[in-house]
C-alpha cells in the first residue's frame, strides 16, 4: 500500500533539491545550520510529496489541513526549501534567507512564512505545541492529524518528557512524532553530552507506540508513515524514530559535528552541489 501517487524516484528528487536549495541558502546568508537541514530532507519530502500531509498550498490555513511542527526551528532551509517546491511561495525568494527583513529567518516564523504552523526553534516545545494541536481537532470533531518532527537532541530537556507523557495520558492518537536520530547536536554526538539511549524502550515505557526505520530509506519513511496511520484507529500517539545521519548527502559533511551550525564556502558548495546531483 503506498500514499497518494507516490513515486520512489520523484521522491527521492525532492529530498535532493531540498538538500541543495537548502545549502545554497545558508552558503548565501554565510549563516545557518546544514548538518540538521540535510538529515531531514528525505522525511520532509515524503511527508509533503508522497504525500501524507493534507495541505493547500493556495489556503495555507485551511480548516481540513493536517499539521506539521518542526520543533528543530533551526533546520530552516530545509523547512523553507520543502514549502517553496510544495507551492506555498516561489523558491527563489528563500535566497533571502537571513537577510535584515526577509520572512525566512534563521529560525522558523509562523506569523511571516505560509506553511510554518509554530515558531519554534527554543528546543523542547515543538511536541508540546503538537499536542495542543491534537487536543483542539479531538474538541473539534476534526480528522486532522498532527505531525512533529523532533531533534534528538532536544529529547535531553525535561519539558519533552512531559509532553511525551501527555500525549500518552490523553490519548492522542492523532499525533505522530517523527524523531530525527542523527546522534549529533550542537556540543558533540548526543550520547556524550547526555546519553540519550535506548531511545525507542523509552517512548515504550511511556505507552507510546514505536516505529523503527532508516530515515534515509524512502520506502520505509512511507510505510511507517502508513503504518502509523493506521494505529491512529487505537488510543496510542504513535513515535517514528528514525535513525539518520547528519550532513546526508554530501560526504565530507556526513557525521561530522563541525557542519551543525557552519555555512559552507565557495569550494565547498560545488563541491556538494556535484554530490547531490541526481
Amino acid at each position: 500500500m503506498l500514499a497518494g501517487n507516490y513515486d520512489k524516484l520523484e521522491i527521492f528528487k525532492k529530498a535532493q533539491l531540498i538538500r541543495e536549495n537548502s545549502l545554497k541558502m545558508i552558503h548565501a546568508a554565510k549563516s545557518g545550520h546544514p548538518g540538521g537541514s540535510l538529515s531531514i530532507a528525505d522525511l520532509l519530502a515524503v511527508l509533503y510529496f508522497a504525500p501524507h500531509l493534507r495541505y493547500n498550498p493556495q489556503e495555507p490555513k485551511c480548516p481540513d489541513r493536517d499539521i506539521l511542527v518542526v520543533s528543530k526551528g533551526h533546520s530552516s532551509p530545509a523547512v523553507y526549501s520543502a514549502l517553496g517546491l510544495a507551492g506555498f511561495f516561489p523558491l527563489e525568494q528563500t535566497m533571502s534567507f537571513r537577510q535584515l527583513g526577509s520572512p525566512y529567518q534563521g529560525h522558523i516564523d509562523s506569523s511571516r512564512v505560509p506553511g510554518v504552523e509554530v515558531s519554534t526553534g527554543s528546543l523542547g516545545h515543538g511536541l508540546c505545541n503538537a499536542l495542543g494541536f491534537a487536543l483542539a481537532a479531538r474538541l473539534d470533531n476534526s480528522a486532522r492529524r498532527v505531525f512533529a518532527i523532533l531533534s534528538d537532541g532536544e529529547l535531553q530537556e525535561g519539558s519533552s518528557w512531559e509532553a511525551v507523557m501527555a500525549c500518552s495520558h490523553f490519548g492522542v492518537s492523532n499525533l505522530v512524532a517523527i524523531v530525527d536520530r542523527n546522534r549529533i547536536q550542537l556540543d558533540g554526538w548526543t550520547e556524550k553530552t547526555m546519553a540519550l539511549h535506548p531511545v525507542a524502550e523509552k517512548f515504550h515505557a511511556f505507552n507510546w507506540e514505536v516505529i523503527e526505520i532508516d530515515g534515509h530509506d524512502i520506502d520505509q519513511i512511507n510505510s511507517a508513515l502508513i503504518q502509523a496511520q493506521e494505529l491512529s484507529k487505537g488510543s496510542k500517539p504513535v513515535c517514528i524514530l528514525a535513525q539518520t545521519v547528519k550532513g546526508k548527502g554530501v560526504s565530507f559533511m556526513e557525521d561530522q559535528v563541525g557542519w551543525h551550525g557552519v555555512a559552507p564556502k565557495d569550494e565547498d558548495l560545488v563541491k556538494a552541489l556535484e554530490e547531490l546531483k541526481v
